[in-house]
C-alpha cells in the first residue's frame, strides 16, 4: 500500500471493516478514499510498495450519495485514483465492470440488484420511509458498507442497520425489545430504550471509527440580535398565527411562528453585515425559504437580475430553488439551505460559516460546519459566527445543541398531549 495514498488512521479502519460496517469518521477525514479502499481490496486489487495490484473480476459498484456530490463528480476523482471511471470508454482496466453513481433520491431503482457492492455515502437510512425500504433489500442481495459523519441522534436510527444485518427481523422486533413508549402522548413517542448495554454492543459490533487529528482550530462566536418581544409574547398568550390569521394547534405550529419572528427581524441581518466586514468569502446556512428571501433582497438588485453593487459580492446558493458551484472570485457569499446543502460537498476557499438560524439538529449542524473542516484546507484557523436572539426558542435549541441533542417542539412547548 502506497504509505501517501492512504493515512494509517484509514489503514487501521480499511484492517477492521467487514461488509455491514458503518464507517464513522468525522467530515474531512476521508472516508470517500477508505471506504473505496476497502472494496478494492475485497475484490482483490492492492497497493504494494506503492505498485498497484489490480483487482479480478470485480463487483458492480454503485455509489449511493447526496445528488450535491454526485453532480460536483468528487466521487469521479476518487475512483480515478483506483484506475476505475464511470465512462466505460475510459474504464478500460475492468471493461466488464459497471460503476454508477447516483442520489439518495433515486435510490429505488436499484432495489433489485444483486451480487454487486454497494457504498452509502452520507447516512440516509432512518426511520421506515421508501429510503429505508430499498435500503434494506438491497442490504439482502448485496455487500454493502455506509460512509458517516454522525451516525445517529439516538437509537431508533439504527434500527434499520441493525434489521439489515440480521440482528433483528424487523422494526417490530426491536421495538418490542427495547421502546417504551409514553402513555401521555396522542402520538407515538418514545419515552425511554431498555437493555441499552445490548444496543451498545450491536453498535460496537458495526461502527468502526476514524480516529485522526486535525491541524485546524475551530472558533465558534455566538452573535446576538433582537427580536420583537411584544409579539413574540402575544403569540405565546394568544396562541395565534400573525402571518396566516388563525388559531395555532399544533406545536411545531407554535415553533415556526415563533422562529420566524425573531429570525426575521431586521437586526439580524444587520448582525450578518457586521460578520460580512471581517472576510471577502463566507458560506451562510439557513433553513426557511422566508429567511432565503430576505437574504437574496439584500445581495441583489430590486428586480433580482444583478448583485447589489453597494454589497459588492458575487452571490450563488445551493437549496432547493437553485444548485450554483461555490464562486470564483475574490469577494462571494454562498447561500446553502441546511435541508439541502448540509452534507456531501467540501470548499477550502474561505475560513468562514455564518449560520443564520440554527438548525434543530446537532447532527445537521456538525455536518454543516465540516464543509470547511477539511484535511486539505490551507486555514488554520476557522470561524463559525451563530447568530441567535435571546428568544425562549433560541436559547431552548442552543441548550439542546450544546447537549449534542435533537431540539423536541413538544417538549419545549409543553403540549404533552398532543
Amino acid at each position: 500500500m502506497s504509505k501517501d495514498f492512504l493515512r494509517d488512521y484509514q489503514k487501521d479502519a480499511v484492517d477492521k471493516m467487514r461488509n455491514g460496517c458503518i464507517l464513522n469518521g468525522g467530515v474531512g477525514s476521508g472516508k470517500s478514499r477508505t471506504g473505496l479502499y476497502y472494496y478494492f481490496k475485497e475484490n482483490g486489487g492492492r497497493f504494494i510498495n506503492q505498485n498497484y495490484v489490480p483487482m479480478k473480476n470485480p463487483q458492480d459498484l454503485y455509489i449511493i450519495t447526496t445528488a450535491m456530490k454526485r453532480d460536483s463528480h468528487e466521487w469521479d476523482s476518487e475512483l480515478a485514483n483506483y484506475r476505475m471511471s464511470t465512462d466505460s470508454e475510459q474504464n478500460k482496466l475492468y471493461p466488464g465492470q459497471k460503476i454508477i453513481i447516483d442520489s439518495w433520491n433515486n435510490i429505488k431503482k436499484y432495489a433489485e440488484i444483486h451480487g454487486a457492492f454497494f457504498i452509502f455515502d452520507e447516512d440516509r437510512v432512518c426511520g421506515s420511509g421508501a429510503w429505508v425500504k430499498a435500503f434494506q433489500k438491497i442490504a439482502r442481495g448485496n455487500n454493502w458498507i455506509i460512509l458517516s459523519a454522525t451516525p445517529g441522534d439516538c437509537w431508533a436510527d439504527y434500527i434499520p442497520v441493525f434489521v439489515a444485518n440480521g440482528f433483528y427481523k424487523n422494526k417490530t422486533e426491536f421495538c418490542r425489545e427495547h421502546v417504551v413508549y409514553s402513555r401521555f402522548t396522542k402520538y407515538p413517542q418514545i419515552e425511554k430504550y431498555l437493555n441499552t448495554g445490548r444496543l451498545i454492543r450491536l453498535r460496537d459490533r458495526i461502527l468502526v471509527d476514524m480516529n485522526f487529528e486535525r491541524n485546524t482550530v475551530p472558533h465558534h462566536i455566538d452573535v446576538y440580535s433582537k427580536y420583537d418581544i411584544p409579539q413574540y409574547k402575544d403569540v405565546i398568550r394568544n396562541r395565534w398565527d400573525p402571518f396566516k390569521d388563525e388559531p395555532i394547534q399544533q406545536a411545531s405550529q407554535l415553533c415556526y411562528i415563533l422562529r420566524r419572528i425573531v429570525n426575521t427581524d431586521e437586526s439580524r441581518v444587520v448582525a450578518l453585515m457586521e460578520i460580512l466586514e471581517k472576510t471577502p468569502r463566507a458560506i451562510v446556512f439557513y433553513n426557511f425559504d422566508y429567511e432565503r428571501e430576505m437574504l437574496l433582497h439584500l445581495f441583489w438588485d430590486d428586480y433580482g437580475f444583478e448583485p447589489n453593487e453597494f454589497i459588492g459580492y458575487e452571490v450563488a446558493e445551493w437549496s432547493g430553488h437553485a444548485h450554483q458551484p461555490v464562486p470564483d472570485s475574490d469577494r462571494w457569499i454562498y447561500l446553502v439551505q441546511y435541508t439541502a446543502g448540509c452534507e456531501g460537498w467540501n470548499c477550502i476557499k474561505t475560513d468562514t460559516i455564518i449560520f443564520f438560524s440554527q438548525n434543530y439538529s446537532y447532527k445537521v449542524m456538525e455536518q454543516a460546519s465540516g464543509r470547511i473542516n477539511r484535511m486539505n484546507t490551507p486555514y488554520k484557523d476557522l470561524y463559525y459566527y451563530h447568530i441567535k436572539s435571546r428568544s425562549g426558542i433560541d436559547m431552548a435549541i442552543t441548550k439542546a445543541l450544546n447537549k449534542k441533542k435533537k431540539f423536541n417542539e413538544r417538549k419545549f412547548v409543553g403540549w404533552d398531549n398532543q
